[in-house]
This record gives structure tokens, C-alpha cells and sequence, in this order.
């Protein structure tokens, strides 16, 4: 990435926060660690943002933290860690553009969800 990434520091300024974003008691955690850069994290970060329900379960996360499958079946496991989503319990590769885009795309998620369960109109 070439650049200072002007959303960083928003993002890295997020890290160790936990924010209720209802009154129902559904809640979001912000773990964003800046690392060195590698093939496997390109832009420098180790991140987790998560959506859970009000008794803990993850409905939504973004994170690279782990290795992902990029296709179904036997031939889809990829063997290092890269950026990805989770919905429940389907995990989706994300490309990762920069940190802003991340944080858009994570509470769009974030609000779709929260619709979905009558959380929010």
C-alpha cells in the first residue's frame, strides 16, 4: 500500500474499545495491534472487529487472524492468514483496501445485522 493510510490512526485509536450500540444489549469489540508487515498482513495490522449479541455470541467479525478457506472443497483451504469476515459461522475472504474502508464495511455489516434482528429500523 503505498501512502500513509489516512483512516490508521481512527482504526488503531479503536483498539480495547467495547461500545454497546443498542438498547437491547448487542455490543461491538476493537482489537487493532499494528504489526510488522508481512505477506500474510500487508498493511501492517493484526485487527479483530466484532458485533455480539447480548449474550456474547460473534454475529459479525472482521479480523485476519487465521487462515480461511478461499473456495469450497478439499482444494479452498488456504494455509496462511489473511483478511476475512464472519457472518455466524460462514467465513468470507475480505480484501482489505485501507482503514477507514475497513471500518465502513464493518459497521454497514454491523447495521445490517442489527436491522435483521429488529434491533434497529
Amino acid at each position: 500500500m503505498g501512502g500513509r493510510d489516512p483512516g490508521l490512526d481512527t482504526l488503531i485509536d479503536l483498539h480495547g474499545e467495547t461500545l454497546f450500540v443498542d438498547d437491547m444489549g448487542h455490543w461491538v469489540k476493537f482489537v487493532v495491534v499494528r504489526t510488522e508487515a508481512t505477506p500474510e498482513r500487508p498493511h501492517g495490522l493484526s485487527y479483530s472487529l466484532t458485533l455480539h449479541a447480548p449474550d456474547g455470541v460473534r454475529l459479525v467479525g472482521f479480523d485476519n487472524a487465521h487462515p480461511v478457506r478461499e473456495r469450497r472443497g478439499p482444494g479452498g483451504w488456504q494455509r496462511t492468514e489473511r483478511d476475512h469476515r464472519h457472518r455466524l459461522r460462514t467465513i468470507r475472504p475480505y480484501d482489505y483496501e485501507d482503514a477507514a474502508t475497513l471500518l465502513e464495511d464493518f459497521w454497514r455489516e454491523v447495521d445490517r445485522v442489527l436491522r435483521e434482528r429488529g434491533s434497529i429500523p
